[in-house]
Formats: structure tokens, sequence, C-alpha cells
């Protein structure tokens, strides 16, 4: 059972990553906006806005082993998962189709976790490589509804504890699994498996190897 959380939501702001952070004291707090002027991805890279977005940032403290904490971003992944139809790409990518839907960022200070979620509700003319929710436009109340939906979600997992977290479901999700990929800065491989503790199981030239971090692509 997911605990409870305060909810602010807002039409547009600067960061909802940089609200929940603020916001928070000692209980979990949700940011959800339909739009965002300074988004982030991972790696400070800028985050593109569909006409029709959610982001959604919530802020939390996990009686977790600092160790188990990876885990959090996969496990907002599966929770994005339930919410909204999709597969995922390790470890924080959200696609549909082939094609980018959203993504998860999550960023550590001072033993508070802020778990960003971004996802594009409606684009008529997205960009090469990305696609929405919705074909036709699900309105303004729409990113407030799945942004609390995912936020039940990710917090019923956390309080069940890293022991529990839903590595087949998520493996079940993985749209990473199987296939060829590279890595940074110059490592290529088959991934075949995640790891009890997040990590991607990858195979190159026989050998098997766990990689925790880092920028994957897919091989086409």
């Amino acid at each position: 059972m997911a605990p409870p959380y305060s909810v602010i939501r807002r039409e547009r702001t600067d960061s909802t990553q940089d609200d929940a952070r603020a916001a928070f004291v000692d209980a979990p707090v949700l940011v959800v906006a339909a739009g965002q002027r300074k988004g982030r991805g991972r790696s400070a890279s800028d985050w593109q806005t569909a006409p029709r977005a959610m982001a959604a940032s919530l802020a939390l403290r996990p009686d977790w082993e600092a160790t188990d904490l990876p885990l959090i971003s996969l496990l907002a992944g599966v929770a994005a998962a339930r919410v909204v139809d999709c597969g995922l790409k390790w470890p924080n990518d959200v696609y549909r189709d082939g094609s980018k839907l959203g993504g998860i960022l999550v960023e550590a200070s001072d033993g508070v976790l802020v778990v960003g979620f971004g996802l594009n509700l409606w684009w008529p003319e997205a960009p090469a490589g990305v696609t929405a929710v919705h074909q036709e436009d699900p309105g303004p109340s729409a990113a407030g509804e799945i942004a609390e939906r995912w936020a039940d979600e990710l917090l019923a997992l956390v309080a069940a504890g890293a022991a529990a977290w839903p590595r087949e479901e998520y493996r079940a999700r993985s749209i990473t699994l199987g296939r060829q990929i590279s890595w940074n800065p110059s490592g290529q491989g088959k991934a075949v498996d995640i790891a009890a503790d997040g990590g991607l199981v990858v195979v190159t030239d026989g050998v098997r190897r766990t990689l925790h971090a880092g920028e994957v692509r897919h091989v086409r």
C-alpha cells in the first residue's frame, strides 16, 4: 500500500525536479506540471516538451540501504508501464512501438530522492523517433491523473522493499533484452538479462559482464 503524499499542481514551471526537492520536508511530495521551462534529462541533457505533456517529480526518502537505491529508477519504469502501456529501455527510457514515449530521471541529495517522469501525452507532429500516449488531445487534466496513478504505483513498490522488486515484470517489459547494444566508451555486446541489483547483463565475445550506468544504445 502506498504511503500518503501531497500533490502540487502547476501549469508550467522551471523544473518539477527542483520544485519537488524544495517542497520536501518529511513526507513524499509529488509535483506535476504540463510543461517545464528548464526541464532536463539524464546527464543534464535538455528535455523536449510535447504540445500536451506531463512532467512529474516525486520526492521521497526511502528507508533503503544505499546500495539498493539504483533500483528506484527501474521501479519508476515498472510503475510507468503499469499506468501507460509501454516498453522499457534500460535503464530509464519509456518506449512504444520503437519510438520514445518518455523518460525517467532520478536525482539524489542528502538522502532525498527526486524521481522524475516525463511523458509525451499528445504530439501531432512529433520528431522522428518520438511518439505520444494519445492520438487526440486528452485535455489538461490528463497530466495530473497519470502522474498520481504513477506515484501511487511507485510508492507502493518502494514500500514493499528492495528485496521484493518485480524483476520478472521488468524483464517482460524490457525492449533491451535480446538485442545487440553498444555503450560508452566503446563497448558492444548482447543484452541477455537484468541482474538482481538492476544491472544490465551483457555478453561480449562469450564473456558476461554487468553494466550499472552509462549510455546504452540499441544497435539496429
